[in-house]
């Protein structure tokens, strides 16, 4: 296929319908001037999202065939070019939907879905999908499309991607600057996928009420304003372009939706075929929330690697100087016993047929085998109950798999011990960050010594319905992140067990049981 030059286009949106019609009408004519043939716009263009009740919501939505949508589809008809739009959209069964719609080149809709994990507040107003959006084929790729508190999550990205597409439009309404850092890029290379992402500028919420709601959230009113960074990013993870922090901006480049149909890692593995739906089940299940209490508030850990001698050294080093869990990137797990000696601590590495071994002062307590790769045939995750919490154990590849740590948060557990060889660069970079971010999960990560290692913490700075200890940020899920550099033995950090048990990134949208479960099948079925 030619290259296809696409855009990703934010703005800012307020109460006034009409004045929100005209940004959305000006900057496709801008983006079409500039060579676009396929553009994609922000969450929630025709009004903020936000709503007196959710009557008012319904009366304000569009509806089919009225003048904002109409307009949108003329204007693709009139470019012959290819609209992605998000709206506040009213069914005729009474629903009231986030919609994303598709116009093709004639104007006509080639697919529309309602998104399917809503966020804080929308819950008021909105009703959730009740079924899966459309993959799209077009002369220009298979187009999948989702919205914002979606993409936080991997479950809809993955089931677009499992369902062919090549690439995905995502449509934010969003002032968490971790959604540019860490949320849109990691759906890219988790998938292999191309992404288009639209994010909002401009108050999300109405001026004249700015004031009062972020002195009631204790956060500056600057940050209740979109984050702009609309992005494209690569099927690797890489971003091509890049939208500015805030202001009006058209985001341009050209892509290669084929490049998606390539699903292998550098060592020849299909991450797609390769996964276990068998295992997933639990993920389409019925949230039923944790059973387990939190863990301890802090735990000492640490990170080692290196040739035998440095990782005994390092370990029982480590171990007395109270780290409680110690994951090593290889050893033999015979002489992280002998190194624990005299400690309560744990040690948890990869041993050399590829399992992942958990060991104490005594000997082996428990061992995980590979869930994914050649002749795997491991059940799990793993999870092992410590004086501290709940603990997961991850072998190898299984790293790069979204599925696996999905199962250990939905086991309780509270920290994952993760030995693993980076095959790609977004793998810590990315893969892991998100895998902690979207599960609430503390990550040790060892890699080997020629790697950076990193350890992942849940900081109980969340979220704007949790008090603060530090300033406001930003950045709602990413992990507090320890990086142990490439040639550096050893790493010490403290995780946090009990912030495990606090998935609610909003009022009513819990990380976990917020996944859009009814509606997972490509995830649970080959």
């Amino acid at each position: 296929m030619a290259p296809v030059r696409v855009a990703a286009v934010q703005l800012a949106a307020g109460q006034d319908v009409e004045a929100n019609l005209a940004a959305c009408l000006r900057l496709i004519d801008d983006a079409a001037a500039q060579g676009a043939r396929l553009i994609v716009l922000p969450e929630f263009c025709n009004h903020l999202s936000y709503y007196s009740d959710r009557a008012q919501a319904h009366s304000l939505a569009t509806r089919p065939g009225d003048p904002f949508l109409n307009a949108v589809a003329d204007r693709a008809r009139r470019h012959g070019v290819h609209v992605k739009i998000n709206v506040t959209h009213a069914h005729a069964d009474g629903r009231t939907g986030g919609t994303n719609f598709l116009f093709g080149p004639d104007g006509a809709v080639l697919g529309q879905c309602d998104k399917q994990t809503l966020m804080g507040a929308e819950n008021d107003h909105l009703d959730p999908a009740t079924e899966v959006g459309p993959v799209i084929d077009t002369p220009l790729g298979r187009l999948g499309m989702y919205a914002c508190m979606e993409g936080v999550l991997n479950e809809v990205a993955r089931g677009l991607a499992l369902r062919g597409a090549q690439v995905l439009l995502n449509s934010l309404n969003s002032f968490a600057t971790d959604e540019a850092s860490l949320h849109i890029p990691v759906r890219a290379a988790e998938n292999k996928v191309w992404v288009v992402a639209a994010n909002k500028v401009g108050p999300l919420l109405p001026e004249e009420h700015l004031p009062r709601l972020s002195a009631a959230l204790g956060v500056p009113p600057q940050w209740l304003h979109g984050a702009g960074e609309s992005q494209i990013v690569a099927p690797d993870g890489t971003v091509v372009a890049r939208g500015p922090r805030t202001g009006e901006a058209v985001v341009v480049a050209d892509i290669d939706p084929d490049l998606a149909d390539d699903k292998r890692r550098p060592d020849g593995t299909d991450i797609l075929a390769t996964r276990r739906p068998e295992l997933y089940a639990p993920i389409a299940q019925p949230p039923r929330g944790r059973r387990r209490p939190a863990g301890a508030a802090t735990l000492p850990v640490a990170v080692v690697r290196g040739d035998a001698a440095t990782v005994s050294r390092e370990t029982a080093l480590a171990a007395a100087a109270g780290a409680q869990l110690v994951v090593v990137a290889d050893a033999d797990p015979q002489l992280l016993a002998a190194a624990l000696d005299g400690t309560s601590a744990h040690a948890v590495a990869r041993a050399a047929d590829g399992s992942t071994v958990l060991v104490s002062a005594t000997g082996t307590v428990a061992v995980q085998q590979p869930l994914h790769g050649k002749d795997a045939d491991g059940a799990g995750p793993l999870v092992v109950d410590l004086p501290w919490g709940l603990l997961a154990l991850v072998a190898g590849a299984d790293s790069i798999y979204p599925e696996v740590f999905r199962l250990a948060a939905l086991a309780d557990a509270d920290v994952v011990a993760v030995p693993f060889t980076a095959a790609e660069s977004w793998e810590l970079s990315l893969g892991l960050p998100e895998r902690a971010a979207e599960n609430r999960l503390n990550l040790v990560a060892a890699a080997p010594l020629e790697q950076d290692s990193a350890v992942f913490a849940m900081s109980p700075d969340f979220t704007l319905w949790t008090s603060w200890q530090g300033p406001f940020t930003g950045r709602i899920s990413h992990p507090v992140v320890t990086v142990v550099p490439a040639g550096q033995p050893s790493g010490r950090a403290e995780v946090a067990p009990a912030q495990a048990a606090n998935r609610l990134v909003s009022r009513n949208t819990d990380l976990v049981d917020g996944r859009p479960w009814r509606l997972l099948q490509a995830l649970t079925e080959r």
